[in-house]
């Protein structure tokens, strides 16, 4: 079915998942399960463009899952009972131990609204500054620099600078396939005009097919590239000598500190070639119009913020800063970062972008009436979980995220949640890791249920509406907050919607401000409930007379060479060269980076839910250059241990040249609930940024072990797999099938054999009927009932199974009318495979592909013209351009290139 949008059937709604901060419509299906998504062509962040993510948001609406009801101790519990436990025993702990003894750990998932509350009531009632995010994984460092070289923590541009530069640096952003949208946007712009754009990364990746220059930087050596360039800038005739001694401040002691290095010695220190380095010197030189835009890569590290200080300091010897198409552009990863930093969600911060400086102290306990307002800085995310292990936190409330799989030292972090005397988790996943810790479980209201607003990464308020009710007793996280509070006798939380909130929230960034701090949207703080239910999205700042409102209206910040420092002018930040945390040595010889997948979430439990965001890649894997896993032993499509000093994982081999010797990439996702082992956060390093406390998520060193199973299966079923059949297993993943669920696995012989394996995973039944097939090195194993395909289990004996994955998931489920053998054998009836998921917003497979090149499509526009695929978020096209260079030989790609 279509859409019709003169029906006035469709919400106006923003996209739960990154930065970008997307705009979509939705209209849900009668029963809420399902909806149709759409892009919002009015929203100025994504002008109707969704990634594939994006685009499977109906399909991820299922209360399947969901944690519907209070819970106390594992048993289902009333709100007033779960409440008033909650209240007391913070109190309780409160009273006996201080208030340094309590803790909340946030989220950027969270809304602006219940964000603030949460603030509010730890900061300026309990009266301690425990209150930190999951965004401290994301852009603490950032925060950081931002503060040191302007005095605020202000993005200075918008998406248009992609669109306006000469050069555009992307540097530690897979930006095709983290901020897909945004990333289209800017090819689309160098297919229009005449935009260079240079990729800074360790990796071969999606983002870097599309780069004029692709720099593969050697990891952690990111300050010693921009402190180069910077020097190179400060001599060359691209240095702005009148914005220099106008409108900054220490030129010479970051100069100093930058050093003096030939070309071969930062070649030789960072990896990158002599000629490569030149060329990109010179091309920032002579790009009078430079944006440099940066992501985890830059951020997640132990010098994270001298990183983005060194970034920072070549915009500002250049004077490339809030002009249109220039200045350094931190792209956030979740969807309310950047509101979280507005509120103060960070335990380092308070409200409305103030800080722990006595007269905002008092300036926030006046207007908040606050009895016992916090004054110096809390635990930060890595502290505090380490003063829950030590039992310095003796209760704890995490709100809409998931520690357990997503901090460093993961299985440390889920140690000390266990032990830690009461924890509080309000949240929507009755089986995410973290939930599962709990003495008291919260049910919260999901994306299309709750009612707020985010802020985008070029600081864009946009309104997330409901167009579902809360299912069974789940309630926003505002209310539960202010209800606590309200228990634990405070004043000050008597709101009644999310637009009395949004509305003190906007009046606190106004008040006593008078252009002095740079988050000001003090002309909503008297919005009405119907203009705030009808709220079209805004950048800030919004100052509140109408003449402010107007002055307001910018794009950028800094046009006018003024900053938020006393003195107004920006400060170069010395950066002197520190090596990573910690080294390789011959016990951990690899560098581990992490990061994320196309077509996956967090730690999954939305994205988990939708069959064909699990269709492109179903299972965690880790990427190896060729010759280090000839010396590891390590066969493709094998399985690997990543160990660490901390812990470790299992994944799946990837033997891919898109990664250096000594390097080795797995993505951050799968929990618990959809793997076995692969959790990679377990292996982690928990060390972090001295001045952000940002976790070094990008480098630690790691040994990788070959994982000799016995044997390897491949399944698929309607229902899904009993966990308690897989314990023992070497290894499992688990993803969702359109009418069932796929399984990977593999197993030793001391365990059960395969036989014995497929058999308790398929068991026959009266209505169900089996067949089977046994050869010296298989056992292959089929359920049918009544002619639908139940079950199916393969598996080889010492080497991963080979099969049409993709055709075996959409037969699960279906009335089957072909040959049973073909399905034993894996491979549809016409011997015609279908290949992996290569589209996945359109669901357009690798065989659907290669068909419309065999009869003449010769690009990715006529491959799109053809099929689909690439005509949305275009995240597919590096796939669909090799499909093309493939073609002239077998037409095909091995499965090795499942994440390439």
């Amino acid at each position: 079915m279509g859409f019709d949008p003169a029906a006035g059937l469709e919400t106006a709604t923003t996209c739960p998942y990154c930065g970008v901060g997307c705009g979509v419509l939705v209209r849900p299906d009668a029963n809420g399960k399902q909806a149709e998504v759409r892009g919002d062509p009015q929203h100025p962040a994504n002008v109707g463009k969704l990634c594939s993510k994006g685009s499977a948001l109906g399909e991820t609406l299922s209360l399947q899952e969901r944690l519907l009801y209070p819970e106390i101790d594992g048993r289902r519990a009333g709100w007033d009972e779960a409440l008033g436990l909650v209240a007391r025993r913070f109190g309780g702990t409160i009273a006996e131990h201080g208030p340094g003894a309590v803790a909340f750990y946030v989220s950027g998932q969270l809304l602006t609204e219940d964000y603030y509350v949460a603030n509010k009531l730890m900061k300026g009632f309990i009266g301690s500054a425990n209150i930190d995010t999951n965004s401290r994984l994301c852009m603490a460092s950032s925060v950081a620099g931002h503060k040191r070289a302007f005095g605020s923590d202000t993005v200075p541009g918008c998406y248009e600078d992609l669109e306006l530069a000469d050069l555009v640096i992307l540097v530690g952003s897979n930006s095709a396939w983290c901020h897909p949208v945004l990333h289209q946007r800017l090819l689309a712009a160098k297919a229009a005009g005449d935009i260079r754009i240079v990729v800074v990364d360790p990796r071969q990746t999606a983002t870097t097919d599309a780069a004029d220059l692709h720099l593969p930087i050697r990891p952690g050596t990111d300050v010693i590239l921009f402190n180069a360039l910077f020097v190179h800038l400060a001599r060359s005739g691209a240095h702005d000598h009148h914005f220099v001694a106008r409108h900054t401040s220490g030129l010479s002691r970051a100069l100093e500190a930058a050093g003096d290095r030939s070309l071969a010695e930062i070649s030789s220190t960072t990896g990158i070639s002599v000629d490569d380095l030149a060329k990109f010197f010179l091309w920032v030189e002579t790009a009078d119009r430079t944006i440099t835009v940066y992501s985890q890569g830059v951020n997640q590290s132990s010098a994270g913020a001298d990183k983005v200080n060194a970034i920072i300091n070549t915009h500002l010897v250049t004077g490339r800063i809030g002009r249109p198409g220039t200045g350094p552009f931190s792209v956030t990863g979740q969807p309310n970062a950047m509101g979280g930093r507005e509120v103060g969600g960070l335990a380092n911060q308070l409200a409305a972008h103030m800080d722990f400086a006595p007269e905002d102290v008092d300036r926030v306990r006046r207007f908040w009436s606050a009895p016992q307002m916090a004054d110096a800085p809390g635990l930060k995310a890595v502290e505090l979980f380490e003063a829950v292990e030590s039992g310095q936190v003796k209760a704890l409330w995490i709100m809409a995220t998931n520690p357990a799989v997503s901090m460093p030292d993961a299985e440390r972090v889920r140690a000390a949640i266990r032990n830690c005397p009461f924890v509080v988790v309000s949240d929507v996943s009755a089986s995410a890791d973290t939930v599962q810790l709990a003495d008291v479980k919260l049910p919260a209201t999901a994306w299309g249920e709750k009612s707020g607003t985010v802020t985008n990464s070029e600081r864009r308020i946009s309104r997330q509406r409901n167009f579902l009710s809360p299912p069974g007793e789940a309630r926003h996280d505002w209310q539960a907050i202010c209800d606590v509070a309200k228990r634990m006798g405070y004043q000050g939380f008597e709101y009644k919607s999310p637009a009395e909130i949004f509305r003190e929230h906007a009046a606190l960034s106004a008040f006593e401000n008078e252009g002095r701090r740079d988050f000001d949207i003090g002309a909503y703080q008297h919005v009405s409930p119907a203009a705030y239910e009808a709220l079209l999205p805004f950048q800030w700042p919004a100052r509140q007379t109408e003449q402010e409102l107007l002055e307001s209206e910018q794009k950028r910040f800094f046009s006018n060479g003024k900053f938020f420092t006393s003195d107004q002018r920006a400060r170069f930040v010395a950066t002197p060269y520190r090596s990573p945390a910690s080294s390789p040595d011959p016990e951990y010889p690899f560098i581990l980076n992490t990061g994320r997948v196309r077509d996956h979430w967090h730690t999954m439990t939305r994205t988990g839910k939708a069959a064909r965001l699990s269709a492109h890649i179903a299972e965690p894997f880790v990427e190896v250059h060729p010759v280090d896993s000839q010396r590891l032993g390590l066969e493709e499509a094998g399985l690997a241990c990543i160990r660490s000093r901390y812990g470790s994982c299992v994944m799946r081999v990837l033997i891919t040249r898109r990664v250096r010797e000594g390097e080795v990439f797995a993505p951050m996702h799968w929990p618990g609930r959809f793997s076995s082992a692969g959790r990679v956060d377990a292996a982690v390093t928990p060390a972090t940024d001295p001045m952000s406390g940002q976790p070094e998520l990008k480098f630690t060193p790691v040994c990788v072990e070959p994982v000799h199973a016995d044997w390897f299966g491949f399944g698929v079923f309607t229902e899904e797999p009993d966990e308690r059949l897989l314990t023992g297993l070497a290894y499992w993943a688990k993803a969702a099938a359109p009418e069932g669920w796929r399984l990977e696995f593999a197993g030793w012989n001391s365990v059960a054999t395969a036989q014995e394996a497929a058999m308790l995973l398929l068991p026959e039944t009266e209505e169900r009927a089996a067949s089977g097939m046994v050869g010296p090195a298989s056992f292959r194993r089929a359920l049918f009932e009544h002619g639908r395909l139940a079950g199916l289990v393969l598996t080889e004996k010492g080497r991963p199974v080979a099969a049409d994955r993709l055709w075996l998931a959409d037969a699960v489920g279906t009335t089957f009318g072909g040959d049973a053998l073909c399905l034993l054998a894996g491979r549809p009836p016409s011997g015609e495979a279908a290949g992996r998921a290569i589209c996945a917003c359109l669901g357009v497979s690798e065989k659907t592909i290669n068909t419309a090149i065999e009869v003449g499509a010769t690009s990715i526009s006529a491959v799109g013209d053809a099929t689909g695929a690439g005509t949305n978020c275009g995240s597919c096209k590096p796939e669909i351009r090799k499909l093309l260079a493939a073609f002239g030989g077998s037409g095909l790609l091995p499965e090795k290139v499942l994440s390439e």
